[in-house]
Parts: structure tokens; C-alpha cells; sequence
């Protein structure tokens, strides 16, 4: 089975819920953004890792708006179920923006990143690399895998949205940037059957195709919490 969940920030406690009992061995999990276990190498984040290292099933993710890519450009780029990844471990791995994997039977695109107009950069002094918006070569490369699979997924998997949903989801914003036109061009070329996107920070169906996710976990067949 395939899960998807939101934004975990570094907090191991995601991964210790009722729910998260529930993944089996050879199960996936998807963390929408913002996963937050590579930031500053502390005695409590490697014993995070090494903790989620010993677990039965695979953790994967997309990059969010909260990232040190500094670190996480540390770890190795790799081939992984068709398309490229960062290794963190033998069981974690980064869905690298852009590519598209073939996981469990199900075709998916990834594509990572995210901006928050609301952030503090004093906040961020310590990690200075935190935010990096995807550029018109990443997305250049995202259309080209995007045609070589025919413009058909089973999921699609984000931080971010694009600028139509986020207007829904916050109709007094509108901070749009080159990413959420980039998302929202995928939403119209494209068919799916489940989008899964982090950034919002609620747990919310909209339907038919479309879930933000953030504290549950999702079951990726019937789009139900586990």
C-alpha cells in the first residue's frame, strides 16, 4: 500500500500514531513537504533517522518551503522505481522535482518546493538555504518527463499548489508566484487520480481529485484516513 501524509517538520511523533501502526512491512509512506529530518545534523535528529531507518516500510517525500538543501544536497543523487532520488537511508529517500516514479504499480510525479510569504528569515539564520523556488529549467525538465508518460498518473505528489486551488483555499491571497503557475499548468494537461499537496496545513478533500493533507494519514486507493 501506498499512504500519503502532510508536512512532519522533524517530529518523530508522526511516525508513532495509531495510524502509523498500521503501515506494514513493504508499505510506502509519502510526506507532502516540509519533512524536516535533515536540518541540522543534532544528536536528536540522527537518532530520528536511525529510528525511521529501522522501520519496515518506505518513507519518501517532496521537498517543502522548510528545507536545508545545504545538507540535503549532501546525500547521494540515485535511480530509484524510474526516476531520480537523494538516498537518506536505505529505506528514505528524496523525490527529486520534476521526475516520475513507478512505485507499487502506481505512476507518480513529484514535484517539490514551495515559498511562504509569511517566513521570518531571522528565524532561519542558522540554515540559511531554507527556501528555493523551482526555476525554468527544472520545470522545463518536469514538461519533458511529463510528456515522455503521456501527461497520465495514478498520483500526483506536491508541496505546493496551483494558483486556481490556492484560490480557493485562501481567496484573500494573491501572492502567486512562477511554481504555482507551473502547478496549475500540470492540473490542466495532465490526468490523475489523486493530487496530495502539504502546504496548507489541513486535512481537507476537495473533490473529485484534489487532498491537502497535513496531521492524518491517508490510504492513496480510497483517499480515506487510516
Amino acid at each position: 500500500m501506498i499512504y500519503f501524509t502532510g508536512d512532519t517538520h522533524g517530529e518523530i511523533s508522526r511516525f508513532k500514531t495509531n495510524s502509523a501502526k498500521k503501515i506494514k512491512k513493504g508499505d510506502t509512506i509519502i510526506v507532502c513537504g516540509d519533512f524536516g529530518f535533515v536540518w541540522n545534523e543534532s544528536k536528536e535528529e540522527l537518532s530520528n533517522i536511525k529510528w525511521l531507518s529501522k522501520r519496515k516500510y518506505q518513507i519518501l517525500f517532496v521537498e517543502g518551503a522548510h528545507e536545508n538543501f545545504e545538507l540535503l544536497e549532501k546525500f547521494p543523487k540515485v535511480d530509484f522505481c524510474g526516476g531520480k532520488a537523494r538516498k537518506i537511508s536505505e529505506n528514505i529517500y528524496q523525490l527529486m522535482r520534476g521526475e516520475v516514479f513507478e512505485i507499487e504499480g502506481k505512476k507518480i510525479f513529484a514535484f517539490g518546493g514551495g515559498d511562504d510569504e509569511e517566513l521570518d528569515v531571522s528565524d532561519f539564520r542558522e540554515c540559511p538555504d531554507f527556501v528555493r523556488l523551482p526555476n525554468e529549467q527544472e520545470c522545463e525538465h518536469a514538461r519533458e518527463n511529463l510528456e515522455k508518460a503521456e501527461h497520465k498518473f495514478d498520483y500526483i505528489v506536491t508541496y505546493d499548489a496551483g494558483f486556481k486551488m490556492r484560490g480557493f483555499l485562501e481567496m484573500e491571497s494573491n501572492c502567486f508566484n512562477n511554481l504555482h503557475a507551473f502547478l496549475n499548468e500540470v492540473s490542466t494537461t495532465c490526468k490523475f487520480s489523486k493530487w496530495f499537496f502539504g502546504c496548507f496545513h489541513i486535512d481537507r478533500r476537495i473533490p473529485p481529485f484534489y487532498y491537502a493533507v497535513y496531521e492524518n494519514i491517508y490510504d492513496s486507493e480510497t483517499g480515506k484516513e487510516i
